[in-house]
C-alpha cells in the first residue's frame, strides 16, 4: 500500500438515492485507505444523469455521510458543473481523429450485443453520439492493489464506448476522467462494480495523455438474492440518526477486526480507533460479499 503524503483519494457517489450500507463500505474504506497514507480523501458528486437523480438526494448523501464523520477535506466536486471542462477534452480526442460522431441506434447495435465495432446507422442523427475510437485487438492490463492482475480486450469485449450521449448527457468515462486528473487523485478506492470500467478509463487516460492513478476494488455488497445493493434496487439507507452500528458492520466487511472498536461512544470515536487498528492486508481479495455472511460475523463477534 502507498505511504506518502501526496496521496488523493476521494468517494464519488451519484445522488440517484439514499446513502446505503454497499456505499457506506465504498466511503468508509476509501476513507481509511487515504488515512493510513497520511493522505487527503475528497467527497465528488457525480450527478451527470438528471433523468435518474432523486430529489433531495445530493444533500441527503451529504448529511449522512456528515453524521458518520466521513468530511471532505476540500470543497465537494460537482460533475453537473463542469460541462465546459469535459467539452475541450471532447473536442481534443475529435481534433485527432481519437473520438468520433456516431449514428447509431440501440436497435442497430442489437445484433452486437450493444459493442460498437462500427458504424451502423443509415441516417445521420440531429445529435449523435460520440465514442472513443478502440481498434480490434486493444487490451488493457493493469494491477489492482487489491484484486491483483486485471487484463481486459476492450475492443472485443466493450468496442468504441460512448465519451457523449446522443441525448447530450456526458458518459461517466469521461468526465471521471477527466476530473480525477483535474484533483490530482493518485488513488481511486471503489467497488468491484466498475472494476470493468478500469480498462476504459485508462484507455482514455491515455488518449488525453493523463496519468493513470493507481487503483483498488473493494468487495460489493450483495442482498439475500445476491444482488448489488444499490440505489435503484432501493437498498435500504444507512441509520444516520445512530451510525455506530453500520460503521461497525462496514468495519467488518472490510475484514478487519471486531475488538479494535469495541470502545466506540459515537462517529469520532470510532474513526478515532479505526484510523489508529485499520490494517490494509486485512481487506478482502474477493470482488463480493454476502450481507447475511455479515450478519452472521458479527453475531458471532468475529475477530
Amino acid at each position: 500500500m502507498p505511504d506518502t503524503s501526496s496521496y488523493r483519494g476521494r468517494f464519488a457517489p451519484s445522488p440517484t438515492g439514499p446513502l446505503h450500507f454497499g456505499s457506506l463500505v465504498a466511503a468508509l474504506g476509501s476513507w481509511l485507505l487515504a488515512r493510513h497514507a497520511n493522505g487527503q480523501w475528497l467527497v465528488r458528486m457525480e450527478d451527470l444523469d438528471p433523468p435518474r437523480e432523486v430529489a433531495g438526494a445530493a444533500a441527503q448523501q451529504l448529511a449522512a455521510l456528515d453524521a458518520f464523520g466521513l468530511r471532505s477535506d476540500g470543497a465537494v466536486e460537482w460533475q453537473s458543473r463542469r460541462s465546459d471542462v469535459y467539452q475541450i477534452a471532447l473536442d481534443r480526442l475529435l481534433a485527432e481523429g481519437k473520438a468520433f460522431a456516431c449514428h447509431c441506434s440501440r436497435s442497430q447495435l442489437a445484433a452486437s450485443n450493444g459493442v460498437h465495432h462500427r458504424c451502423a446507422g443509415k441516417a445521420q442523427r440531429t445529435n449523435p453520439a460520440i465514442r472513443l475510437r478502440v481498434p480490434p485487438g486493444t487490451t488493457v492490463s493493469f494491477e489492482d492493489s487489491l484484486q491483483g492482475g486485471i487484463a481486459q480486450d476492450v475492443g472485443r469485449e466493450v468496442g468504441d464506448f460512448v465519451l457523449k450521449r446522443a441525448d447530450g448527457l456526458w458518459a461517466y468515462q469521461l468526465a471521471v476522467v477527466v476530473d480525477d486528473a483535474a484533483q490530482g487523485m493518485t488513488d481511486i478506492v471503489r467497488g468491484a462494480d466498475l472494476l470493468d470500467s478500469t480498462p476504459r478509463q485508462i484507455l482514455l487516460q491515455q488518449a488525453l495523455g493523463l496519468p493513470t492513478p493507481r487503483y483498488l476494488h473493494l468487495p460489493l455488497i450483495l442482498d439475500a438474492g445476491g444482488q448489488k445493493l444499490s440505489k435503484s434496487s432501493e437498498a435500504p439507507a444507512v441509520d444516520a440518526g445512530d451510525p455506530l452500528p453500520a460503521l461497525h458492520a462496514a468495519w467488518l466487511a472490510l475484514g478487519q477486526a471486531s475488538s479494535a472498536v469495541e470502545v466506540s461512544f459515537d462517529a469520532a470515536s470510532f474513526l478515532a480507533s479505526a484510523k489508529q487498528a485499520f490494517t490494509p492486508d486485512r481487506l478482502p481479495s474477493v470482488t463480493s460479499l454476502s450481507l447475511a455472511a455479515l450478519h452472521n460475523a458479527a453475531d458471532a463477534n468475529a475477530v
